[in-house]
């Protein structure tokens, strides 16, 4: 198994290891090099910046995506390590104005996005490897097979607070084994945040229905909502524009099993108007996941029309 150890800003780790969040967006401030070095599920620890050289915590990488800081600021907030969004800007800026790189405006950036992230006591850091060069800027990837990450992979395991060693990932799940024998699946828990910047890059950035590209104007919906216990997975998300969101939700609005739109005669009765949603009425979905695994759940379709949509 192949992790990653990247090197963390220490006031970024402080503030996360006392929020305790369910997922963080490990970001980079130049937003020009995709991060590649691992699969999607495999750990990233955490490693504090010298002369703190020691690993102080981890978390699963999700996915790496370039965004507009504002919208990375709206789909994790605190989960970015800062306080507010004035914080959030002025660590980033700080580091673009050290690079020569722009300070107006609204910069995209690198965001490694980790879910279960943990975060050791100080009387538990690790020491980094032998092998750890003072010369290493961001990261450094080690495997379970070479002594080294074996080693270091041992000494994360030992300090977390489960029963189970992990032997390897997939796109969907965590591939477990048990200390002492049987193998299972584990489906990783996402968040809001995720959620959010995996439906937006399934639907390559465009509203479902108009195709709108413009971002700041698109949602992230949930097709069953998450307080009725629809899961923060991309089957169950659908990217919309902020008004298409808002019908869908009141139920004006709704997607059928084969993916057409159906619009609700209620939005007439209650306000009298409606005339640019009713042209949408019968029209199959402008954009759709090119993986079949992120295709609209039938199933949450289904509860969608049978629970919110009133025809």
């Amino acid at each position: 198994m192949k992790f990653y150890v990247g090197v963390t800003d220490n006031k970024w780790f402080a503030y996360l290891a006392q929020l305790q969040p369910d997922e963080v967006n490990f970001w980079q401030p130049g937003g020009n090099v995709s991060f590649k070095a691992i699969d999607q599920y495999a750990p990233f620890l955490f490693k504090l910046h010298s002369p703190d050289n020691y690993i102080v915590g981890g978390g699963f990488f999700v996915r790496h995506s370039f965004l507009p800081l504002s919208l990375a600021w709206e789909s994790f907030q605190q989960k970015n390590g800062a306080p507010d969004y004035l914080t959030f800007r002025t660590a980033i800026m700080k580091y673009r104005e050290r690079r020569g790189r722009d300070g107006d405006g609204d910069p995209v950036i690198g965001c490694i996005i980790l879910t279960s992230p943990f975060f050791f006591p100080e009387d538990k850091w690790i020491p980094v490897p032998r092998d750890w060069s003072p010369n290493i800027v961001q990261g450094k990837t080690y495997s379970t097979e070479s002594p080294e990450g074996a080693s270091l992979w041992d000494e994360v395991q030992a300090r977390l607070d489960n029963a189970f060693v992990l032997a390897e990932s997939t796109p969907q799940n965590f591939v477990v084994r048990e200390r002492y024998g049987r193998e299972q699946l584990i489906h990783p828990r996402l968040g809001q945040g995720a959620f959010r910047v995996l439906v937006t890059e399934a639907y390559d950035r465009r509203c479902a229905i108009t195709g709108e590209k413009t971002l700041p104007v698109l949602d992230a919906s949930h097709i069953k909502p998450y307080s009725e216990g629809g899961p923060h997975s991309v089957n169950n998300g659908l990217l919309l524009r902020k008004d298409l969101h808002t019908l869908f939700d009141r139920g004006y609005m709704t997607v059928t099993e084969d993916y057409r739109i159906e619009v609700s005669r209620r939005i007439k009765e209650d306000y009298g108007n409606g005339r640019e949603y009713y042209k949408m009425h019968g029209r199959s979905l402008s954009v759709l996941p090119r993986n079949i695994l992120e295709l609209p759940s039938r199933e949450f379709i289904q509860w969608h029309n049978e629970n919110v949509y009133v025809s």
